[in-house]
């Protein structure tokens, strides 16, 4: 017997309820679906989604089911950025993950259909699937398309800090944001959103190329049609999150965010989709994997083109297919079959070429490159770990030039972003520094992003290859150039973060995945003199103030873990 059906039985007033909610009597008894959606009017990565819910309960209607639509609507990390909305964004992940277990858990259904395009939204979803452990299908909301010349919004903060310098002129300026987003889906370059859409995929919760299409084609009303095949599909067959998301699964994400040089926040979200299910994954797994993966994918930040190209050059199926000796070939998808299984029938379906609209003067290879030829051998991300960091931090080693792999700099400290941000802007950031920017972790201010700065280094010429941004807090999807984050433990809970002083010195050492105080402004010092230091300064150290102390805020920095863990509250 299904299990709504069962709880149907023991509550009598249900049956009174969903009647009153215009059912007829028949639907009663059908199988019962939910569908969660993050659509809101709150930015174009949710906006359209409204519509896909629309096809997907005319689609489950027809295929006797009861589908119920629930909402919680996400955030936009850009529309949070420059602000303290930002301390917001990581937290919201926490909080509609919650909301969905409270929907899932009051009311019986079947299984679910999960409806989302970006940064904090889908990974909630993601979290909620791995939680509740029920059939689901995840339906993302695609990318928007790229404005004139090839203009993504990413590239507005770099515009941004470039006006304020009087590099560019206002009217140029206003022209970059008035055209950046021309319409609906999620961000086109492969920052978090994006990232998060892939992952899903990797991770075999989406059906086979449902990542990253157009946001304002047809092809995602097909696509949501069938994934709400797909769960009922799931239903009958009863496989649940759990029969799909193993630890050989959560590898061939990881795997799949090597080779498409993947935004650092996967890094959070990971972990914690993972941990629901009592697997951990480390950010030393992540390492690990980069190791050995290529990197293949010429796709902004850190490439060239913007990410709806991913889509017109075969999808996430085609790379996929490019990695077929690095993935787990047998784990359990959302269609029923294995990835194997997946790959072999969707390289032979034309119905994808078919219903590409072909984008001419560009070449696929220049955008997912061929496996013997790749960007960069060694995937794109490394975790260092040092007495800045004994629990680690991380660098997107792909988006920095290789005269920074191996660097000694000296350390401006600033304990929140904005500070930081100015100096840079002023121009009293110098050649050969290493801004430190602390308190923003977890439990400092809600671990926000440090965009505004990583972009103001990375598009000063001066600074771009000579500079390195070293924080407790994250960064965004867009970002790039050499910023090294997640500091743990963080300065809020007296990590060594917090008793760096200007003009210490910090050597950075990729390629044996090692940052450390070095010396201080006196010049190098022995390991057991740092030590020493390390261990006077934090004897010393006053006990955090907590900046938040109510409210949702203060919810979340009492109780997150460090950002190498996940920035989780359970």
């Amino acid at each position: 017997m299904l299990k709504s059906q069962e709880i149907r039985l023991g509550a009598p007033e249900m049956d009174s309820l969903r009647l009153g909610m215009g059912w007829k009597k028949n639907d009663l008894s059908k199988t019962q679906i939910l569908i969660e959606s993050t659509f809101g009017k709150s930015h174009p990565g949710s906006v359209h989604l409204n519509k896909l819910v629309e096809v997907a309960i005319k689609k489950l209607t027809t295929l006797n089911a009861s589908p119920s639509d629930y909402y919680g609507t996400d955030i936009c990390d850009g529309q949070a950025q420059g602000h303290d909305g930002m301390n917001y964004s990581l937290v919201s992940r926490e909080i509609i993950a919650n909301l969905i277990e409270i929907h899932y858990g009051a009311t019986p259904f079947d299984g679910g259909l999960f409806i989302s395009s970006c940064d904090k939204g889908l990974p909630a979803h993601l979290v909620a699937i791995a939680r509740l452990n029920i059939p689901a299908v995840v339906m993302p909301g695609g990318v928007m398309g790229a404005g004139p010349e090839l203009l993504t919004l990413n590239q507005i903060g770099t515009y941004s800090a470039m006006e304020k310098r009087g590099e560019i002129s206002k009217e140029k300026y206003d022209f970059y944001k008035e055209n950046a987003c021309p319409g609906c889906g999620a961000c086109s370059f492969m920052g978090t959103a994006a990232t998060m859409q892939t992952l899903a995929e990797a991770l075999g919760l989406t059906l086979p190329g449902a990542a990253l299409l157009p946001g304002s084609s047809k092809v995602l009303e097909e696509y949501t049609k069938k994934s709400s095949e797909a769960v009922l599909n799931l239903i009958e067959k009863g496989i649940t999150a759990k029969d799909i998301l193993t630890r050989e699964a959560f590898e061939n994400a990881i795997i799949v965010h090597a080779a498409i040089g993947g935004s650092t926040n996967a890094m959070l979200h990971i972990p914690a989709i993972a941990k629901q299910l009592g697997i951990e994954i480390t950010a030393e797994d992540f390492d690990k994997i980069h190791r050995k993966v290529p990197y293949i994918l010429n796709v902004r930040p850190s490439g060239h083109w913007p990410a709806e190209y991913i889509y017109h050059s075969g999808g996430i199926p085609f790379i996929m297919s490019k990695l077929k000796k690095y993935l787990n070939l047998n784990v359990m998808t959302v269609t029923g079959e294995t990835l194997g299984e997946n790959l072999e029938k969707f390289n032979s379906q034309v119905s994808y070429e078919e219903i590409t609209q072909t984008k001419k003067n560009f070449d696929k290879d220049s955008v997912i490159y061929p496996i013997d030829k790749p960007l960069y051998e060694g995937g794109s991300v490394s975790v260092l770990k040092g007495n800045i960091a004994p629990e680690g931090c991380v660098i997107k080693h792909s988006a920095i030039p290789k005269t920074m792999w191996n660097v000694t700099l000296k350390s401006r400290v600033f304990n929140c972003e904005e500070d930081a941000f100015k100096a840079v802007i002023e121009k009293s950031i110098k050649p050969g520094d290493a801004v430190i920017i602390r308190y923003e972790g977890p439990r400092g201010s809600g671990m926000p992003e440090m965009f505004y700065t990583t972009e103001a280094i990375a598009s000063d010429e001066e600074l771009s290859s000579s500079v390195a941004l070293i924080t407790d807090g994250r960064f965004s999807g867009a970002t790039r150039g050499p910023a090294i984050g997640h500091v743990s433990p963080e300065a809020a809970s007296k990590g060594p973060i917090s008793i760096v002083e200007d003009g210490d010195l910090i050597e950075i050492d990729i390629e044996n995945r090692t940052i450390n105080i070095v010396g201080t402004e006196e010049g190098k010092l022995s390991s057991d003199e740092i030590d020493k230091i390390i261990s006077d300064r934090l004897k010393y150290l006053k006990d955090y103030e907590p900046r938040f102390k109510s409210g949702v805020l203060g919810l979340y920095t009492a109780n997150a873990t460090s950002g190498i863990k996940g920035g989780t509250i359970y």
